[in-house]
């Protein structure tokens, strides 16, 4: 198998990663905090991913001090920022909104990498993107047009707005530090930050108190989150993002719809339409041919 073609499905499965976490993460918040939830996810994934770096690059396990200033950039921004700003919005604003403002994640990095990163931006990648951004919108609205002609943008919309940058920053960043360090020293010190920052609000929300409420369910979530979503996924994500760039990255991103809705059905029994198979059709049509497209 070719080194591109590894990656493209490398990217597909931390998509099925992605996905599980909603599913995951729908379990979690029912016994833990937002902030809680996110930092137990992060502590473990810190140990995980640590562990894994000591073993991979041994003696060469810290990091060179010269890289601490972008990689806590990229912590606060990509993990800490976003995070933060996702939860949030959700508070302020509709799961609708969230997942439309969300969905423009991929056109959004795709223009930055092409500004920034100089990355080739050719029309028929233009429309693989949009093709992929109209079965997400289609999936989240459920055909119905009403829900766009009566959108209007709310306190939590801008808030994940402010989330969808965050990441697009973030993609394109990680991309120019990758250049002096390997993906899987880069994951492990962003999450060290993200942990860190996550400390004060564990001390504000007093989380030692919540522990004893925690069922295994509740826990057996988070270690996924932790393993699957966070350890593989993000570091399988920087890695396609060094081989083959941002923006052909981010527009896996719309896969997650399509295997939420997969595992949803397998899992929680949901009932899947005839609109969303078509529009599930069309994300992954979209995503095909952009990864065709070099």
């Amino acid at each position: 198998m070719k080194t591109e073609t590894k990656i493209h499905f490398s990217m597909s499965i931390a998509s099925v990663f992605w996905a599980g976490a909603f599913i995951a993460g729908k379990i979690g918040v029912q016994e833990f905090s937002a902030y809680g939830i996110t930092f137990f996810r992060f502590l473990f994934a810190t140990i995980l991913i640590f562990g894994a770096l000591l073993m991979k690059e041994g003696k060469n396990w810290r990091l060179e001090r010269h890289l601490w200033p972008k990689v806590i950039l990229l912590g606060v921004v990509g993990m800490f920022g976003y995070h933060i700003l996702f939860f949030t919005s959700l508070k302020y604003t509709t799961a609708i909104n969230s997942s439309l403002i969300g969905a423009t994640n991929p056109l959004l990095t795709t223009i930055l990498a092409a500004i920034f990163l100089k990355e080739y931006l050719s029309m028929k990648r233009i429309g693989a993107i949009l093709l992929a951004l109209c079965g997400v919108v289609l999936t989240v609205t459920n055909g119905d047009l009403n829900v766009l002609l009566n959108f209007s943008l709310n306190y939590g919309d801008i808030i994940m707005l402010l989330a969808v940058i965050c990441w697009a920053v973030y993609s394109i960043m990680s991309k120019k530090v990758m250049s002096q360090v390997t993906p899987l020293k880069l994951t492990a010190y962003i999450f060290l930050v993200c942990l860190v920052m996550l400390i004060p609000f564990m001390i504000w929300e007093k989380i030692w108190m919540q522990l004893p409420e925690i069922t295994f369910k509740g826990w057996a979530a988070v270690l996924y989150m932790a393993v699957f979503p966070s350890v593989l996924g993000y570091l399988i994500q920087l890695t396609s993002i060094q081989q083959i760039g941002a923006s052909r990255t981010a527009v896996y991103i719309n896969l997650v719809p399509v295997f939420s809705m997969a595992l949803s059905y397998l899992v929680l029994n949901e009932l899947i339409s005839g609109l969303k198979i078509l529009t599930a059709g069309m994300i992954i049509m979209g995503v095909y041919l952009n990864s065709r497209f070099k």
